[in-house]
């Protein structure tokens, strides 16, 4: 029994928004629960719908991508504080595994500002 699968209008996501898992479940939603025989008001009411929940998706997941964004600058913000042991230091320092503790701390800073930045091209 053939139930409009595959049938219908595709609706690409937004420009300059990308598709999240949710936007492309509720594109696979529409293929297969819109079939051809639903009447007009209908047909409407189950796409306002799905519209509305994929507009909400998208405001959900952007919201959590700010969040992430965020908590990497607090990260950073935390790590630059430990890194202010480097001007009590001189290049006679005796013991020199300070000099590779900072340079892990400016490695995870880079890490953690790539993931931030990461999460801010994602909105």
């Amino acid at each position: 029994m053939d139930r409009g699968l595959g049938k219908g209008v595709r609706h690409a996501p937004e420009r300059g928004v990308s598709a999240a898992p949710a936007s492309e479940l509720i594109g696979r939603l529409r293929r297969v629960l819109r079939p051809e025989e639903l009447d007009c008001a209908c047909r409407e009411t189950l796409d306002g719908a799905l519209e509305r929940f994929d507009r909400l998706e998208r405001r959900r997941e952007s919201r959590r991508q700010l969040a992430a964004a965020r908590d990497h600058k607090e990260r950073i913000a935390a790590l630059l504080s430990f890194l202010s042991d480097l001007d009590s230091l001189t290049e006679a320092e005796s013991d020199r595994s300070v000099f590779e503790e900072l340079a892990l701390l400016f490695v995870e800073i880079a890490r953690s500002a790539e993931a931030g930045a990461a999460a801010l091209r994602e909105l």
